[in-house]
């Protein structure tokens, strides 16, 4: 548990804010993350790193010369928003182009995915290598469904090891992806760790047991087994990782046995003795092993394992110096802070939108009493929210919506119109909230928006349009589809009844009361799916029985809209 904090709200800004005042000799902040504070030589590679917190030294202490350039900091265990990725990466980049990298992620890759579009549209070259090294979370068959946890470390010291080389982007990213596909890495949890301000952890491992092929982000294991020594400890996790290695594999290896926060290094040592034992007796060579904390996850009680299989062109590069706040090989010669100057980051002007008519003005009012509506649900729902995303997740996703929905409503001004300001208020959800629902609720607002804001025209004509256009940019922008136990598996049989019941001839309450009734039941049926995509899918026998809980919180709020245009539809009548 957290025991040193003020507001839990406030944890992350003020963590961050402390490290930069420990290292500001290193590092500089900048809004959205950190950067080095002497950058490296113009022309050359930004390795920009990132990711939720509370994984400290990831991604923040690895910034700094031979490895990253820059980092983005989301909160906890919550990917940052596009606009974090975006400003960290203009603050960081020198001119060589930028190379994004990251686990892999449903939130990440949405959020650095639109921030490199953005990035891109300016003229800046920009890369992504995903990092996917986690065994546990998809068969090799399926390797790019693999989740990153601790060998993200193995991509980023390579890649920023190549960028300090003076490396083209090309050569940077190859060199990353082919570090990342000789990096296979298997945890082991025996507790889970705990939100600060939480009473609780998101998950507890039964007495005498342990949870095989934890996840980084606060998931437990996908089976539970019985607690035993280390060495029998240390050669199921090392069998399981010879039996999942590269191709022309070779028999030198850099190890890395990683304290996920409360496993001490002690403990850890132990662990890495055993093994190397086991390693040396199948005839592998360790070269340059790590033992420590490297990617935690706040205070879990686990560990991991990590092999990462070296040639002739990593091992130079997995031995090159580094120097960072948090971790420090070879002799570097580090410019001090403000030696170099930093790259300007292009501030854009702001848009001037022409002004809003009264209509378009009077029904974003109504609209914004729409969005408080969801408001008070969310807040009301927040606990039960993260409780059902526990079981299978990482348990934010009441804290995402709550400080989304929260960052919205205060952003919506209906003096600049319906689309505006769902504009505006769809932004504001996506940058404050980050994560998976982050991004697709504010993607939502702004589709919505621009399907509503049809002058003089009644909602019950564009209504339907709406939802449908929210449904598209869902399922366009993650992915999914019906079944794969997501939020889409509330919001199609929503925007499906609404539809139906609009050209039934229902009136604008009672088509929504329909569709919100069919979201609630879609949702409620999502308990019986196996989720095919996100952080739950590794988990997928944990999650039968239990709904999803991005369909749950869409299927709240559509019937809390519901009833509220109910209650509208009453007072008018009653006037």
């Amino acid at each position: 548990m957290t025991r040193i904090a003020n507001d839990a709200a406030d944890f992350v800004p003020q963590a961050l804010a402390g490290f930069v005042a420990a290292h500001g000799d290193l590092v500089r902040a900048v809004d959205g993350g950190v950067v080095r504070a002497a950058p490296a030589a113009r022309g050359s590679v930004a390795l920009v790193v990132g990711g939720g917190s509370g994984h400290y030294p990831a991604f923040a202490g690895v910034v700094g010369a031979g490895l990253a350039a820059g980092a983005v900091c989301g909160n906890i265990f919550t990917s940052p928003s596009a606009a974090q990725a975006y400003r960290v990466a203009k603050a960081a980049h020198r001119g060589g182009g930028v190379l994004f990298s990251y686990g892999n992620y449903a939130g990440d890759v949405l959020h650095f995915g639109e921030a490199q579009e953005r990035l891109r549209d300016e003229g800046i070259d920009v890369r992504t290598v995903l990092c996917t090294d986690d065994i546990a979370s998809a068969p090799i068959d399926e390797i790019d469904r693999r989740r990153g946890i601790a060998g993200d470390f193995t991509v980023f010291k390579i890649a920023g090891a190549a960028a300090e080389r003076g490396e083209s982007l090309d050569e940077v990213e190859r060199l990353a992806q082919h570090a990342n596909h000789r990096t296979r890495t298997l945890g082991v949890a025996f507790g889970g760790c705990t939100f600060p301000g939480a009473a609780e952890p998101l998950f507890t491992v039964p007495e005498g047991m342990m949870s095989i092929g934890l996840g980084i982000h606060g998931e437990p294991g996908i089976r539970d087994v019985p607690r035993t020594s280390s060495a029998e400890l240390a050669d199921a996790l090392v069998d399981a990782l010879l039996a999942d290695v590269p191709e022309n594999r070779g028999d030198r290896v850099a190890v890395i046995v990683n304290g996920l926060g409360t496993v001490k290094y002690e403990e850890l040592f132990v662990l890495f003795g055993d093994v190397a034992a086991r390693l040396e007796a199948a005839g592998v060579t360790i070269v340059q092993p790590e033992v420590g904390e490297l990617v935690t996850s706040l205070d879990m009680a686990g560990a991991s394992v990590t092999l990462f299989w070296l040639d002739d062109e990593l091992e130079p590069l997995w031995a090159a110096p580094a120097y960072s706040p948090a971790y420090r090989k070879g002799a570097v010669v580090v410019a001090a802070a403000g030696e170099a100057e930093p790259e300007e980051v292009e501030v854009a002007a702001a848009v001037e939108r022409p002004e809003a008519s009264e209509w378009s003005k009077h029904a974003a009012s109504a609209a914004l009493t729409y969005l408080d509506v969801a408001r008070s649900t969310i807040h009301e729902h927040e606990e039960e929210l993260g409780r059902i995303d526990a079981i299978a997740g990482d348990g934010d996703h009441g804290v995402g919506m709550r400080t989304g929905v929260d960052a919205a409503c205060t952003a919506a001004d209906p003096a600049l119109g319906l689309s505006a300001m769902l504009a505006v208020a769809g932004d504001a959800w996506s940058e404050k909230a980050g994560g998976t629902s982050g991004a697709l609720w504010g993607a939502m607002l702004r589709a919505i928006g621009g399907a509503l804001d049809r002058e003089e025209v009644e909602v019950r004509s564009t209504a339907a349009d709406a939802a449908r256009a929210a449904l598209d940019t869902v399922t366009s922008r993650g992915g999914a589809k019906v079944g794969d136990k997501t939020m889409v598996d509330a919001l199609e049989p929503f925007a499906r009844v609404l539809a139906d019941r609009l050209t039934a001839g229902d009136d604008l309450g009672e088509a929504l009361d329909r569709a919100a009734q069919a979201s609630t039941r879609a949702a409620a049926a999502t308990s019986s799916l196996r989720p095919a995509l996100g952080r739950a899918r590794p988990l997928a026998e944990k999650s039968l029985g239990h709904p999803d809980a991005g369909a749950t919180s869409l299927a709240l709020i559509a019937t809390a809209i519901a009833a509220a245009s109910h209650d509208q539809t009453s007072r008018k009548e009653e006037r």
